[in-house]
């Protein structure tokens, strides 16, 4: 039972990763779900108290980085405040109306029509907050990854001592 056990938690944390790309699927759910249910299926006694609180200090910064990413993405290339909504709008919409390659150029299409829209820049202009979006994406991306990587290294360093 173990091995299924284990397999199920596994399964969590991967989609948690998948979750990175396509930010419908809520990472840290998937990733504190594998949590609770090693409590439910083990034990909890190694999930100390200090253990939910560095957790918590984790998923603060896994909110943080995907907006400050995004923030300091489209601030960087000159972007405004609409270029930030519409890059977010992007990412949510964009994988549903092409799927996988959507997750990339929504934040970019989303960012570069609010700035057309709603602040009236150039093109050329809009298409550089775009730029700004779609790195902000990818650098939050990478920051994400990061942060649950050493949430789950954490966890198993508690589980397994």
């Amino acid at each position: 039972m173990q091995i299924i056990y284990w397999s199920v938690i596994s399964l969590l944390f991967v989609v948690s990763f998948i979750g990175l790309i396509y930010p419908i699927i809520p990472s840290v759910l998937f990733i504190v779900a594998g949590f609770l249910l090693y409590g439910w299926f083990f034990e909890f006694t190694e999930l100390t108290w200090l253990f939910w609180i560095i957790q918590g200090f984790f998923i603060a910064l896994l909110f943080g980085a995907d907006y400050l990413a995004n923030l300091l993405g489209v601030k960087k290339f000159g972007g405004s405040k609409a270029a930030i909504w519409g890059s977010t709008i992007g990412l949510l919409v964009g994988p549903f109306i092409v799927p996988f390659i959507g997750v990339i150029i929504g934040p970019f299409i989303g960012a570069v029509i609010a700035e057309l829209l709603f602040h009236k820049k150039e093109f050329k202009l809009a298409v550089k907050s775009g730029v700004g979006s779609l790195l902000g994406f990818i650098s939050g991306v990478f920051a994400k990854g990061f942060i649950q990587l050493s949430m789950i290294a954490y966890f198993l360093f508690q589980v397994l001592r």
